[in-house]
């Protein structure tokens, strides 16, 4: 049974007396919030409400249903709440302020207090009957509410105990958040969790400010990235996907809706329209067209550092004169030119210089003539980088040489304003150590904004990832995240995290983003949208399983 009540008359909480509260033992609760890093992942589950006992009928927002009433100590920013209808951790709420109005809050932690001690749980084992008094409250985090000028702002006088508080609507919500549905610039990842509002982020801001989205493993990256794409590509944004394990090419195909899920407006639709693919590798990446780059603008230098050789200054002398050698007589030249040239030298310390060309020749990449800018980069166009069976080191040989290309070519105009997505993005930008791909990266993420390139990085380790480029993500994406390492590193680098989010990252359901940053001015709990085409990063089952 609960101990506290409404006075009918006053319509004020009867809140506890301090005879009351003195036999509550907050040590022995059983707290219901347990941390739970190591659960498994939990599907969506969409739980009907409740209707409330308490209702109030308001001249802009229509029907009204109170979940609580405020008491004890209130703050301008925070308060407590004694909870009388049905009410979960991040739900939102609306109250009134007598300065401002309806104000929007936010449910940040919850509690149940009862009186059941050590001594009463014992006689409950045996069977004996116990009378639990308990209570629920909440701790509400105040959003803000918009003034005559449309801004945002948070009060600053506090808000009046007794006072009850409701189930916040819709239309309030968007309003103080500042969500638009249905924008020339907005991209629809989703619905805001727990309610049917849809949650676009605004392209324009994502390619002026990056974008980062991480997750443990199979916590959804690249199923949300996916859906990035579709509205990029669905915009005519010019997009570069650097994609290390050949998933991104099953966009061309129509993808499938399951049936009997949230209805989310989406209607399965392929892209092979919208989508070139590129590879090394042809052999296995059958849909792609090959990718090839030219040694016309290599220097002895630039292409020392692409093999595995520490002291590369021992034949840069060599390698100089083979190329130049080769310039003079001929504009078009490969690897198998430059070997032939050290080889007529018959000097037997350019052995291990021939020995390492060789590899990189062997890989495929170079050739006289190179894939061309126009073929790889089309407006409006998504070209696909498949690097499925391509070393690592030559993956980042051919990371930085793109990522080079983009960045000086768009700083002239010559390609359009666009977007490069880095999957994996931890092997190319590393927080420990560098690679040849570190300095563009940096590069682009410090200046890429002031020449309309964008930057999407996405990865499964966050702590991994270079602070200098995660840093400058002023939108993140973030699905369920359990490694403390990565939580720091998130939590240091994502603006405006309310109290308790940082927990509820942990427990994320699969297939819910927090989202932060653009036009989204506070982080949100999204549940991601399904896909448009089909989605080619489906972990492999061993023992096959049954689709429902």
């Amino acid at each position: 049974m609960q101990t506290n009540s409404i006075s009918e008359s006053s319509g004020k909480a009867a809140l506890p007396s301090e005879e009351e509260e003195e036999v509550f033992v907050e040590e022995e609760v059983l707290d219901d919030d347990v941390e739970d890093v190591g659960t498994p992942d939990e599907e969506v589950v969409h739980r009907e409400r409740q209707p409330s006992q308490h209702t109030l009928e308001d001249e802009k927002y229509g029907h009204l249903d109170g979940v609580g009433i405020i008491y004890g100590n209130v703050g301008a920013t925070s308060f407590h709440l004694r909870v009388l209808g049905d009410l979960q951790k991040m739900d939102y709420i609306q109250v009134v302020h007598q300065s401002h109005g309806w104000v929007l809050g936010q449910v940040s932690d919850m509690e149940r207090k009862t009186d059941l001690t050590l001594d009463k749980a014992k006689k409950l084992s045996e069977g004996m009957d116990i009378d639990i008094d308990e209570i629920v409250i909440a701790k509400i985090s105040i959003l803000g509410y918009r003034d005559e000028r449309k801004l945002l702002q948070v009060p600053r006088s506090p808000f009046k105990a007794g006072d009850m508080v409701y189930r916040a609507k819709d239309q309030l919500i968007k309003d103080v958040i500042g969500l638009k549905e249905g924008t020339p610039t907005g991209a629809y990842l989703g619905k805001l969790f727990g309610y049917d509002i849809n949650v676009e982020v605004d392209i324009n801001a994502m390619v002026q400010k990056h974008v980062s989205i991480l997750a443990k493993t199979g916590g959804g990256k690249s199923f949300l990235c996916g859906d990035l794409v579709e509205e990029l590509m669905k915009h005519d944004v010019t997009v570069l996907i650097l994609d290390p394990h050949g998933e991104y090419g099953a966009m061309r195909d129509v993808g499938s809706v399951m049936p009997g899920k949230r209805d989310f407006g989406i209607e399965p639709v392929g892209f092979a329209d919208k989508i070139c693919e590129f590879a090394t590798d042809t052999t296995i990446n059958k849909d792609a067209k090959p990718l090839k780059f030219t040694l016309a603008n290599i220097d002895a230098r630039d292409l020392l550092a692409l093999t595995t050789i520490k002291n590369g200054k021992v034949y840069l002398n060599a390698l100089r004169k083979a190329i130049d050698g080769l310039k003079a007589v001929k504009k078009d030249y490969g690897l198998k030119d430059i070997i032939g040239m050290l080889e007529s030298d018959e000097d037997a310390n350019n052995q291990t210089l021939i020995a390492e060309l060789a590899y990189l020749n062997e890989v495929n990449i170079f050739a006289p003539q190179g894939t061309k800018i126009d073929e790889l980069i089309t407006q409006g166009k998504t070209t696909i980088i498949n690097l499925k069976g391509t070393p690592p080191d030559i993956q980042e040989l051919i990371v930085t040489r793109l990522a080079t290309a983009m960045f000086e070519l768009r700083k002239l105009g010559k390609i359009p304003p666009m977007m490069i997505i880095a999957e994996e993005a931890h092997n190319f930008c590393p927080q420990q150590g560098t690679t040849s791909c570190s300095k563009i990266f940096r590069t682009i993420a410090a200046e890429g904004r002031k020449f309309g390139l964008g930057l999407t990085i996405i990865s499964q380790r966050a702590a991994k990832i270079d602070k200098n480029v995660l840093s400058q993500c002023n939108t993140q994406m973030i699905l369920k995240v359990t490694n403390p390492n990565d939580l720091k590193a998130i939590s240091s680098s994502v603006e405006g995290l309310q109290a308790g989010m940082e927990d509820e990252i942990q427990r994320l359901p699969i297939g819910v983003a927090l989202i932060m940053g653009g036009n989204i001015q506070m982080p949100l709990f999204v549940e991601v949208r399904p896909r448009q085409s089909r989605h080619g990063g489906e972990s492999v089952e061993i023992i096959p399983s049954k689709r429902l």
